[in-house]
């Protein structure tokens, strides 16, 4: 068990920190603030990705990116005193959601005068027919309650305001759960990683990168920015190893290690990558499982797309309930993940010939 070797502080605060595509302020002050005894530099760029780069011996450069956005909502209208007597917001989705996880949840409204709690509505099912009962929901079907009057909720909510699902970050069992840990588990391990590394024979940019839940946006801008000579992205992915999934629709399963991404819907990794990966896990002896997930995407493909051809590999954090605020991964496989990116990392000296 890795339980005593990680920092479940930092992983609780960033995990329950709030930060959507676009808007990441919140989180970014934490990734500032942790790079500040770990890295020699430290800048933010104009969409706000954060790189703390450690200098190498070489110029040979190595790029790491996990993103510090989570999904959520904009508020796109608040009801009137004409509409209703209440207070309502309906929303806009700033990533992918599925609308089925959403009715009973509490939320936070971000305001620019401070947060605010509220709910989103859910009809008793005996009030339902049978209609009603089978439709699958979107997410312009649902409305957050502020239990506040129509007045007061628009003097307070203004279109454009931000909505984050509220959930605290809690161990059950070997796991760990919680809102966001897509990605900011990840965002966890590259932090740890760049903590443990000195001297290293190559410079490396750790990349805290915004708006991945909406187009990779942030990589794809730093893979011009930062022109890294390989670059590998932190990502959560899929872990279906639960009771309605037969096992070859699995992906990964939690506490069998850290996962190597072969490919997802937005990448193919390098084999040459992917092989040194697998190669130095089984060096330290590291668990690791292969990952080839049938769709998805990462900050990977941002980095592949955007500035050459670049060799790209993955590591990937196996995860329960993607997308849901009780996304649940295994302290066993954050800690691999930790070792693995630190293994490789320390063992990169430039020489290695990716080309194919």
């Amino acid at each position: 068990m890795a339980e005593e070797t990680l920092d479940f502080d930092l992983l609780t605060e960033l995990t329950e920190e709030r930060g959507v595509p676009g808007y990441e302020d919140r989180i970014r002050d934490v990734v500032r603030r942790e790079f500040e005894d770990s890295v020699d530099t430290v800048r933010t760029d104009a969409m706000g990705n954060v790189v703390g780069t450690l200098e190498g011996a070489s110029e040979y450069s190595v790029a790491v990116a996990a993103h510090m956005d989570e999904i959520g909502f904009m508020v796109r209208h608040v009801t009137s005193d004409k509409d209703d007597t209440h207070g309502f917001l309906k929303l806009d989705p700033l990533g992918g959601w599925d609308a089925r996880i959403l009715k009973a949840q509490r939320v936070t409204v971000h305001t620019d005068d401070g947060d605010l709690p509220g709910i989103i509505g859910s009809p008793p099912p005996h009030t339902l027919d049978e209609e009603e009962r089978e439709k699958t929901p979107d997410v312009e079907d649902v409305y957050v309650d502020l239990g506040l009057p129509a007045e007061t909720a628009n003097e307070r909510v203004s279109p454009g305001d931000l909505v984050t699902l509220d959930a605290r970050t809690e161990r059950v069992g070997d796991t760990v759960t919680g809102k966001a840990l897509d990605d900011r588990v990840c965002l966890f391990a590259m932090l740890e990683a760049a903590r443990r590394i000195e001297a290293p024979d190559v410079t490396i940019h750790f990349a805290a990168t915004v708006q991945e839940e909406v187009g990779l946006r942030g990589a794809r801008a730093l893979g011009v920015d930062i022109d890294p000579d390989l670059a590998i992205a932190l990502d959560v992915t899929v872990a279906n190893d639960v009771p309605e999934f037969k096992k070859g629709e699995h992906v990964t399963r939690l506490g069998e290690g850290t996962a190597i991404k072969l490919k997802d819907s937005s990448v193919i990794t390098s084999p040459k990558v992917h092989k040194r990966l697998r190669s130095v896990a089984e060096a330290r002896g590291i668990d690791y499982q292969l990952e080839v997930l049938p769709a998805g995407g990462t900050d990977t493909a941002g980095f592949q797309h955007s500035y050459g051809a670049k060799p790209v590999g993955a590591i990937s954090v196996p995860t329960r309930y993607l997308h849901t605020p009780t996304e649940a991964a295994h302290v066993d496989d954050v800690a691999g993940t930790i070792d693995l990116l630190e293994a490789f990392l320390e063992t990169e000296d430039g020489k290695f010939d990716y080309t194919l």
